[in-house]
């Protein structure tokens, strides 16, 4: 994918920047048109039946594949999808680079409605976002009241932020996320959220993206990036997305050194 051409298609409007200003998080509802869909989520369910072994048990009551670059790196085409990606490089303002990749499935639930609520990363206060990593969240089934969702709590950019979660939960609400198979969510990953897990007969499929500035320190460890994205591929762009490596990349590139 040339990205350079791919990335001219679309952009941030005002009013989804005046959102993110306000809230923290926009819902860009179902980006993915029925091709799209249909793609990655059959690159979804032949990751979990042909490497089972990647899968484990993950936050509560989920299992994940966090290596799904490994398993199934075609997934880059989500991480770089056209209308996606531009938005999120104009909210982070500047290059992007990549943080870290997990397939996540919620089954069928029986127990209490459950909530862990936490920030994935502090606020960088010299952003004008207050950003240093951004989550894409892409509902791969459809989410409603009836299922499994992604919650979060509203914050400006004009508010100071609350440490204690039961004064932020007070202050910014919580908004459970829903929407048809194909929508996509991106956020600041210092905003309070969860998964909300509550009875249900229905799965839920997810996957779930961070995106990073390239001057900045790693992410985490989850994800390991391919040599074949960081190191041999031939678009120096390519190169430079996945090239913001973390210790469990390095340690893989040491130990399968050329």
């Amino acid at each position: 994918m040339d990205m350079d051409q791919e990335t001219q298609k679309v952009g941030l409007t005002d009013e989804q920047r005046r959102s993110f200003e306000q809230d923290g998080y926009i819902n860009l509802g179902p980006l993915l048109d029925v091709h799209d869909l249909r793609k990655f989520t059959d690159m979804f369910d032949s990751d979990r039946k042909k490497f089972p072994y990647f899968w484990h048990p993950y936050g509560y009551k989920q299992e994940a594949n966090y290596d799904a670059l490994i398993t199934s790196p075609t997934f880059d085409e989500l991480i770089r999808h056209p209308s996606i990606y531009p938005i999120a490089e104009e909210l982070m303002g500047g290059p992007l680079c990549f943080g870290e990749i997990g397939l996540r499935m919620m089954r069928e639930y029986e127990g209490e409605l459950h909530r862990a609520w936490h920030r994935d990363r502090g606020y960088w206060m010299e952003h004008p976002m207050r950003m240093d990593y951004m989550q894409l969240l892409v509902y791969l089934t459809d989410v409603n009241e009836s299922t499994h969702c992604f919650s979060i709590s509203r914050e400006s950019i004009d508010e100071a932020p609350l440490r204690d979660a039961a004064e932020q939960l007070e202050r910014g609400g919580v908004q459970d996320i829903h929407g048809p198979a194909g929508t996509c969510v991106l956020f600041n990953v210092a905003l309070l959220h969860t998964a909300t897990t509550r009875p249900t007969k229905s799965l839920r499929k997810t996957v779930q993206i961070y995106y990073g500035h390239r001057e900045r320190a790693p992410l985490a460890n989850d994800s390991a990036i391919p040599a074949t994205f960081w190191r041999d591929h031939p678009d120096a762009e390519t190169r430079g997305f996945y090239g913001v490596l973390n210790e469990r990349t390095k340690l893989y590139a040491a130990a399968f050194e050329r």
